[in-house]
Formats: C-alpha cells, structure tokens, sequence
C-alpha cells in the first residue's frame, strides 16, 4: 500500500512548502562521504548549515573522519553502524556510481524508518534504476531530489543539502529574498542567484532538479511547494529540452522560465544532461510555447522587446532573467528585495593590452576584486614564473610529443623540422626556455656555453680521459665528466641568480634588454656576493665577449655599477636571468627552471668540452681557438663543429651540422635516452627541486644511450663507405661526380638478394636489414616515403646544395623494387639522412687518410650526444617541474618472470 502524499499528486509528495525541502531541523547522512566530490563539498556545506551531517559512510574506512571548519564528521562503514552508534537523520545523500546509486537508496531505506528526503548527486542513472528508486519511495514515504543534481538551498535557513549551491562561499551567493529557483543546471543554478542578487533580487529556496531522464522532484512538484511558501512571492526555472514536466505544472506564482538548448533540435542524441535530447515534441522551441501559453505573452523577452505578463516572461538568455523578472514584478506591484548591488557586466579584475591601444568599449576598466579573490590576485601578481601541477610523468612528457602518424617529434610545440632550421644556441633557448632564442639570447648563450668548454686543469676532464684512455664509448666518457660536475660546482650561481630574480621582480622590471630601466630600484639581499676584491679574469672576459657581440641585459649592466669585481658566477647569473626574464615574465616557465639555468649551462659546455681529448684543453685555447675569439666571435655551432670533427667548417657544412642538431634533438618521450633521465629525477624526488642533480639526470640520459639507441647513425656511414669505397668519388657535393649510381645500386641489390635467398634455404630467419632503409611506421604503399627525409630533401635542394650519398639511398630503394627484391619501393629514413650528411663533411678528410675509421664511428656516436643532451634535459627539467617521487617506476602487478 502506497504512502498517502499531498496535493493531487499520482505519486508520493510529502514537501508541502518550499520552506520544508532544507531546513535547520534536517540531519543528513551522506553515503560515499570520503569520495572526491563529497569530500570537497560535505564540509563547505556542513558549516554553512550549522552543522547538519551527522555522520558518513565509505566502506573500509570506519573511525576516521571528514575535517569540516565546525568539526570533524565521523565515518562508518554503512548505515546501520551510523544508527547503531546513536546517530539519527532524515536526510539522506548518495555520492555513488551510477551502478551503485540504487543499492544506496535501498540501503537508506531500508534501515531508517525516520527518513524523509533523498538527494541524488550521481548522474547518467538508467531509467530502469530510477523507477525502481520512485517505486520504493512511494511506497516508503521519501521524496528524491536528483539525480544528476548539486542538491538544494535555502537562503533563509542558511541550509544546503546534497551539493555544492552557493559555490565555496554559499553565504556571499544566497541573500535571503523573496525569489524561489528551480534548475535543470547545478552550476546556474548560483549563477541565476548571483546574477538576482546584481540586480536586488535575493532568494528563498534553490533547488537542482537535475536533468536525468527521470527528474523525481521536478517543475510540477516545485510548482505545488511554490503556491504554498509564503516567504517566495516568484520564481525563476531554468529549462532544457527533453520531457513534459514543465508543462505539466501548475503556477500560481509569477514566473520566469528560461529555456535553452535550440540548437540541440539538430541532434539525434543526448548531449551534456542526459535528459537533453532532441525528437518527441519536448524540445526547447515546445517548452518556450508551453510557458508562453502559461503567461499570456506573444514573444520572449528580450531588452529590445520587454513583453512580459503578470504571469510571467519568456526568456533564451540567463543575463535576461533579472531584467524579465523586474518587469514581471513591476506588473505586480512588487518592488525588488534590495538596492542593486551592481551588474553582471564584464568587470576585469587584471589586464594587459599588450601594449595595444584599445577603443575605449574594449579597453574595459580594472575594478578590485571581492573577497576571496582580491588576495588571490595580490598573491598572483607576487608569484614570478609558472607553477605546474605534480602528476604521475610514467611514459609522458610536458616538453615532447610525437606525432604518431609522420613520426615527427615536436619539442615545446616545436617540429623538430623546424628546429633543424634553428642554430645550436637557439636550440638551448627552446630546450630550457620553451622558444627559440633570439639575437639577444643567443649572443648570451654563446657566451654563457663559451666559458665553460675550456677544462684545462679540470678533474672532471682528467675522468674523462681517463674513461677514454681504458676504451669507453662517448657517452660512458661523458658520463664520467658528468658525475664530477655536481651541484656545489653551481650552488653560488644558482643562488645568485634567487637573489636577482627577486629584487628585479620586486623593483617591477618588465623587459631584460631594456637598458633604460631604473637600476637605482633594485634592492639585493646581499651585494657583496656578487663582487670579490681580486680581479676576476673568466669574468672580464666573458664581460669583454658579451661586450663585443653587443649583447643587450640590464642584470649585467647592474653588475657593473657595484662597487668591486665582479665574479664569474655572478656574470653566469646575469646572463642566465636575462635569458629567463622573458618566459619568467610570460609564465611560461617556472622559477625552478629560472635557477636551474646557470647549472644547465656550465653542464652543456663542460660535457661538449669533456667529448674532446685533453691535449685540446689548453690554458689559453681551446681546440686550437683563442678562448677571447671563442666568447668575443666565434658562434658555438662552429666551435662545437671543430671540436667534434677536428676540421674547419664551410658554411655548407655549418649548415648541414645545424641540420644535424636540430633533427636529433627529441625523438619523444618513450625514447630510451628520455627514459633514463626522467628516472634519475624520479628516484631524486622532483617535488624536493634541491635535491634534484642535474648532472646525475643527464648522466642518466649517457649510460641510456649506446651504440643501438644513439651511436647506429656509423652504421649508415659503414654502408655507405663500402658500397663507395672503389667508386672513386672526389666530392660528394659535386652532381657531376661521373658514378653511375644506378649501377653502384643494382650492383649491391644482387648481393643482398643472394644473401636473403641464402638465409632463407638456410632456414634462418634472421634476415640484417639495409642501414637506413625503409621505416615499421611508412610501409605498405606502392611507393612509401618518411616524411622527414622529404622535407630534408627539399630543404638542401632549395639551397641549391647536392649530397650524392643521399641520392644514392633514393635509386637504391628504387632498385630494390625494380629487381624484384622488395614488393614496394621503401622508403629513405631518417638515419640514412644523417649518416649521409655526417659522411658528405668527411669523405675528403677520411679519403685522404687524415680521418679514421673509429675517428668517424666517435664522430656519429658524439654527434646524437650533442643534440640529444638538449632534448632530454628539456625532459628533465619537465619532469622536476611536474612529476612526482618514484612516478615512472612499473608497478610490481606488471613486472614478469622470464624462464
């Protein structure tokens, strides 16, 4: 037999007044209390009611509590423990899955007899479970609210119960009035309140209907509870397409209905709410005739076109409602609860035009922010650079992505094509900083790097030499000058670089290479660090080489005015934070990296000087070039180049080089190399910056790399070499060379199909593949290409710039075809493109003898070392900003034992 309800209803109504649906006399028991969305909203909630929960349930979790501002709220591992510990309530809320929702409200039912009212925040429920949810109240005398709803609200009770109505600060948003909201939407649900209490209007009771398919408590119940609440003199609904409830009420009130969602009659199914769907006569432009009907009126409201009734307007637009519900109102001879207390206008609380002057309807004026939010501003503006959120980094990267489908890696938003086209010193901007260097950054960055290649009287050149000597492969040899190279080589500089970074932002400094600023304003923590009584020789000149390439910074133009000598870690942190100043200022990069930078820098030089042999350090020169002429001229690229390969570059080979560090710079983040220096800061602990080591990181990164994974670039050039070696090719540059590459190609094609047809009579499936042909990912078309070597191509093409050994890959994968070896012609890798640029700069000097072959097997290892150091201290420096202790572990669930 079914609860006897009130009113004319079908089904069980127990609320017979809005003033009932949240009262201070409610107690509430909230299932799933511990859950994320709970756990945020109970205790906002809880206090702002007095304190109305009396206790939760979460299984498993019996005898903790959820902290609230008015008191802890116990937690019990169902229902009946609650009752059984003495707690009373007849309210309940269900935080559950949709598969769960149900088997809540039964358990509430079902041990409470003093329950009364039900709210249902779970969204997506089936229909099935909802009618089974109605059918068990009725019978029960229960009223739910939801699902799918954020609860309701009373302004006048000061209660809310089962959301989050009213935001954080529920008190700020539901002044008490005379105006009762009914909401298919949660959050406009305290929008509408908001945009009410503008314009003098405060309310009586909110309720979030929810918009399910199934909405228990919907506009015709609200309607009833509305004609009897005497403190609600209106109300305003806000209405979705789908279902019949709206026009199925009665009102007897005026009222303002809001009604959305036109442009969902185009649609075949449910989007955002589930009950929003289009088809069956219920879709927005029906609801707006329905209550246009109700009202008496011929047309929405609109500020152009004011039509209202007694009863009511029509309005499509909540910043609207105010103005529809004043006129209303006015027909009533009722006055607004209130003076205005403002608009819902745009009101900026910051800007920044950019320097833009704006027409004066744009250029809208800044007004202080209320509170909360006035000190979050404050606290805003105070905060130099980004601050990224800790995630698990396990197999993900904030710095590199690869694009799946064309293999292309992209740096900090950056094609690695693109990066190609950068100088080496642009490509340390874009690693660290998040863009390419400019002029400026890159006359500091050749400065900056410049000073530290030379290591003459080193320990940590003497490691290297020493791992080189016993026969270790480059990157063990760069590992080695790494480990020595630890963080109390750099603690000054770094902590001078804190110290500029402050009083800079303190004395409001907006552009680094602004030589006009007042430095009469900066206030340092402790001048005397920066300057020393004996002259400094590595800072004078590294002052001399910015000096002479005409480099812009007001950080090292302070340094010049204190009184002393200026240090060389001073120097090293002017430089670094005149680089950082830009993306500081933009917050696009983060204050740890900031001070990260002078490190980083001492880093990359040391480990590109570390690469050479010892005998090239000497006191003056480095490689054989004047250490002045290194910081006063000479570009890094071109002192790396002779460090690597010993030779004086062309522009041609310059440029093939530049080429050559910007290719190789990321390969993304599931790369071998990327792997092992993400794990070094991992096992540090990033959310701990201090503990970080650089150089262990990036030492990471070299025992990582090896001669599959960074030195096979030789095995390109090893093929190359052999199938050229009897060729008597003089320049590889030269498109009149005379070799008849087609012949060179069919020569080595029968080879190697004689070699497969061998293997497989043999019954051997392991079958080498050609060094640079062919791609797992470009396969299967009739003609395939990799579309990196394409671009590559073109680019030296347009430079009018020929490589036979590039060429001599196209005619051979054509070859493979031609002769039957291959049923598509294969494309042309990326490797083979980089041994045969690397073999184009050394084929004379390797002719001529003066070049060896494990000279050019160091050379291709070396020359990923370089770039690829780039790419993953980018990786590293991502993963200090957002990652977690020992986030890129694999779970022990996932690890297996092999037998």
């Amino acid at each position: 037999m079914r609860a006897k309800g009130v009113g004319d209803f079908k089904y069980f109504v127990g609320i017979q007044s809005l003033s009932e649906v949240a009262t201070r006399e409610d107690r509430v028991c909230v299932l799933n209390i511990m859950g994320g969305e709970s756990s945020d909203v109970t205790p906002v909630g809880h206090a702002y009611s007095g304190g109305n929960v009396v206790f939760g349930t979460s299984p498993g979790r019996k005898g903790q509590v959820l902290d609230t501002p008015v008191g802890p709220i116990p937690v019990y591992n169902n229902v009946r423990e609650g009752l059984e510990a003495g707690h009373r309530f007849n309210c309940g809320v269900v935080y559950l899955p949709p598969s769960a929702a149900d088997d809540g409200v039964v358990e509430l039912i079902r041990v409470n007899p003093d329950l009364k009212k039900i709210f249902i925040p779970t969204e997506k429920m089936s229909v099935h479970d909802a009618r089974e949810i109605r059918a068990l109240a009725q019978l029960n005398g229960v009223d739910i609210f939801g699902g799918n709803s954020l609860g309701v609200a009373d302004a006048w009770n000061q209660v809310r119960i089962g959301g989050a109505l009213g935001g954080d600060a529920p008190a700020d948003t539901l002044r008490r009035g005379s105006i009762a909201i009914l909401s298919n939407s949660g959050g406009f649900t305290t929008t509408i309140a908001q945009y009410l209490r503008m314009a003098g209007w405060g309310t009586t009771t909110l309720i979030s209907s929810g918009k399910d398919v199934y909405i228990h408590y919907a506009a015709p119940e609200f309607a009833f509870a509305l004609a009897n609440d005497d403190r609600s003199k209106a109300a305003v609904l806000y209405c979705e397409p789908g279902g019949y409830y709206e026009r199925d009420a009665v009102f007897t009130k005026p009222v303002v209905a809001c009604v959305v969602g036109r442009w969902k009659s185009k649609l075949t199914r449910a989007v955002g709410h589930a009950g929003a769907m289009a088809g069956g006569a219920d879709d927005a432009e029906s609801k707006e005739r329905w209550f246009m009907e109700k009202f008496g009126v011929s047309a929405l409201f609109t500020p152009q076109n004011p039509v209202v009734s007694a009863k009511g307007a029509v309005v499509v637009n909540i910043a609207h409602i105010p103005a529809a519900l004043t006129a209303v109102m006015r027909a009533n001879g009722v006055q607004p609860d209130f003076g205005p207390e403002g608009t819902m206008e745009l009101k900026p609380w910051f800007s920044a035009s950019r320097g833009l002057q704006l027409p004066p309807e744009l250029d809208l004026a800044v007004v202080e922010a209320p509170v909360p939010y006035g000190q979050q501003i404050t606290a805003l503006r105070q905060q130099i650079g980004a601050v990224m959120p800790r995630q698990t980094m396990k197999d993900t990267s904030g710095a590199s992505q690869m694009d799946a489908r064309t293999q292309l890696t992209s740096l900090h938003g950056v094609s690695m094509l693109d990066a190609a086209q950068f100088l080496l010193e642009s490509n340390v901007n874009l690693a660290l900083l998040h863009e390419p260097g400019g002029v400026n950054d890159q006359r500091l960055i050749n400065v900056a790097l410049g000073a530290a290649l030379n290591l003459h009287g080193h320990p940590a050149l003497a490691g290297a030499q020493a791992a080189r000597d016993n026969g270790n492969a480059p990157n063990s040899v760069l590992a080695t000058a790494a480990s020595i190279l630890g963080p109390r080589t750099q603690d000054r500089a770094r902590a001078l670089t804190r110290m500029l970074i402050v009083a800079f932002a303190a004395a409001g400094l907006d552009d680094a290479m602004n030589e006009e600023f007042d430095i009469g304003k900066i206030r340092l923590e402790d001048p005397a660090l920066f300057v020393t009584d004996q002259p400094d020789d590595r800072a004078s000149a590294m002052l001399q080489g910015l000096k002479a390439r005409g480099a812009k910074s007001v950080f090292v133009s302070y340094l010049q005015t204190l009184p002393g000598h200026v240090t060389e870690d001073a120097v090293l942190a002017a430089i670094t934070t005149t680089l950082a100043w830009g993306p500081l200022m933009r917050k696009r990069v983060s204050r740890i990296t900031a001070e990260s930078l002078p490190w980083w820098m001492r880093l990359f030089g040391a480990l590109i000087g570390a690469s050479v042999p010892a005998d090239q350090h000497e006191a003056g020169s480095f490689c054989g070039i004047a250490t002045s002429d290194i910081l006063a001229r000479r570009s890094i690229s071109e002192v790396v180049f002779v460090a690597l390969l010993g030779l004086a570059p062309s522009a041609a080979d310059l440029y093939a080089f530049q080429v050559l560090v910007g290719l190789l710079l990321s390969n993304g983040p599931g790369t071998i190399s990327a792997q092992g220096a993400k794990g070094a800061v991992s096992a540090d602990g990033p959310e701990d910056p201090g503990r970080v080591q650089l150089n262990k990181a990036l030492a990471g990164f070299l025992t990582h790399s090896g001669y599959a994974h960074g030195g096979n670039g030789y095995e390109g050039i090893a093929f190359l070499i052999e199938q050229f070696k009897d060729s008597e090719l003089k320049d590889p540059g030269d498109p009149n060379h005379g070799i008849d590459l087609k012949a060179l190609a069919q020569r080595y094609v029968k080879r190697y199909a004689d070699y497969k047809a061998n293997k497989k009579n043999t019954g051997s499936l392991d079958i080498q593949k050609i060094p640079g042909v062919n791609h797992p990912v470009f396969k299967d078309k009739p003609v395939n290409h990799d579309p990196r070597e394409v671009f590559i191509g073109k680019l030296f093409a347009e430079r009018g710039e020929y490589n036979v050994f590039h060429v001599f890959y196209s005619t051979l994968v054509q070859t493979l075809f031609d002769e039957g070896v291959s049923r598509t012609v294969y494309c042309v890798n990326i490797d083979a493109v980089i041994a045969a640029l690397l073999l184009k700069m050394l084929w004379q000097p390797y002719q001529s003898g003066k070049y060896s072959g494990s000279a050019m097997e160091t050379a291709a290892f070396t020359i990923f070392l370089y770039p690829r150091m780039l790419g993953c201290a980018a990786e590293i420096d991502d993963h200090l900003n957002r990652g977690r202790n020992m986030d890129t572990r694999t779970p022990a669930s996932r690890c297996e034992f092999v037998a």
